[in-house]
């Protein structure tokens, strides 16, 4: 800083110092004021910026990938009539739980009573008819050995007993035939569930597995989620873990967990049934099967879903806070550090995935690298800054939490 004295006592004339000693101890005074500012070199030297950091450390991770899914019933169980006739009632609450075996819709039976009724008598009559052409034929068959008879005599009292006994066979069947129709009209519930809304009211005419259905019970509890996941995905998870980068090490690959559409966890885990086989053509993925507990009934078909698979454990993950991580022009995500000369540098980054408010770092960070997380905005590669330890849950800055110790990053 340069030093220039003005002086201040130059416009005074010797008569008016003379004539005022005042105005001559106001001269001194500003005088020795500017002596003394000249003396001064510059202004207080600038602290360095100050950042805070999170040092990298390695650590144990179990990766998951979240995939969106849709519920599906346990079990549905579509009602349709097995024999034509007219409901004369209904005999359940329209979306209600109901067991199996329940009543559900009576069709009148009066007509296969009768029908049951009149088999049966046909079946009586030829049970009647039976002893006689029995005996009938044993004694034409004694006849005929004394040639008391003829041939063709004892030849049509044998063919009338076996006449007689088809005809009882077919009266049974027919029957029997007759018995299944009269038990088919109470219809009753095949399976356990809750179900829907009627389609029909009493009254109507039905007829046999007519193609719309009386009513559906769906089974909800457990309940089904199917989830898709893309080829390109399974490749490359299968692709990790042969390479090693995954494993399957202390960890339930078969345990599912469920995030609800409102983004709330579903409080139960599922179990992972299958993985479907087949490649659909117009997505190009497989079907995940997922069973969940639904005791509550929470889960409803048709509601959408995301499940979060585990797919393995990385045993040397880098996770780094999001707010560690900007973009370039170019997009491609970079992260500022600082060197052991507590000065900044820039590193380029590659990405894998976002696991909770941290990114999962698969290249451009070792251990013992200090991110920068907050105070970025007001630092450069190769600027020299002031280090503090970084501590996710504070409200002030840096310069508030010099005493707080790096806190531990888990996901």
């Amino acid at each position: 800083m340069q030093c220039s004295i003005k002086s201040h006592t130059s416009r005074l004339t010797a008569i008016e110092v003379a004539s005022n000693p005042a105005i001559l101890l106001f001269g001194v005074f500003l005088l020795l004021l500017t002596v003394g500012g000249c003396k001064q070199k510059g202004g207080p030297p600038q602290s360095n910026p100050e950042v805070a950091v999170v040092t990298v450390h390695p650590e144990r991770v179990v990766i998951t990938t979240e995939l969106p899914g849709r519920t599906s019933a346990f079990r549905i169980a579509e009602i349709r009539p097995q024999v034509n006739g007219l409901i004369l009632k209904r005999a359940f609450k329209e979306g209600s739980d109901v067991n199996e075996g329940d009543l559900l819709y009576q069709i009148d039976p009066a007509p296969y009573q009768a029908a049951y009724d009149q088999a049966k008598a046909t079946v009586a009559m030829a049970e009647a008819q039976l002893p006689a052409l029995r005996a009938r034929e044993k004694r034409f068959k004694k006849l005929l050995e004394s040639h008391a008879v003829g041939q063709q005599d004892y030849d049509d009292a044998l063919a009338a007993l076996r006449q007689l006994k088809a005809q009882l066979e077919a009266g049974k069947a027919a029957m029997r035939i007759a018995k299944i129709n009269w038990s088919y009209t109470p219809i009753k519930a095949p399976i356990s569930g809750r179900i829907g809304r009627s389609n029909i009211t009493e009254g109507a005419l039905v007829t046999a597995y007519q193609p719309i259905a009386l009513a559906t019970i769906q089974q909800l509890d457990p309940i089904y989620v199917d989830v898709p996941q893309s080829t390109t995905e399974l490749l490359r998870l299968q692709n990790r873990l042969k390479d090693g980068r995954l494993n399957h090490d202390g960890i339930s690959q078969n345990k599912v967990k469920l995030i609800l559409e409102d983004g709330t966890p579903y409080p139960s885990e599922g179990t992972l049934q299958f993985q479907d086989v087949t490649v659909d053509p117009t997505t190009g993925s497989v079907i995940l099967r997922v069973v969940f507990p639904n005791p509550q009934g929470v889960l409803l078909p048709g509601m959408f879903v995301r499940a979060v698979i585990k797919e393995g454990v990385k045993e040397q993950a880098i996770l780094v806070p999001q707010q560690g991580i900007s973009r370039n022009p170019k997009g491609e995500p970079v992260a500022l550090i600082v060197d052991a000369e507590d000065k900044v540098q820039q590193r380029m980054l590659t990405l894998d995935r976002a696991i909770g408010n941290k990114w999962l770092v698969s290249s451009g960070l070792k251990p013992g690298d200090r991110v920068i997380v907050e105070g970025v905005q007001k630092v450069r590669p190769g600027a020299s800054v002031k280090v503090v330890p970084f501590n996710a849950g504070r409200k002030d800055g840096p310069a508030a939490e010099k005493a707080v110790q790096p806190s531990a990053n888990t996901n």
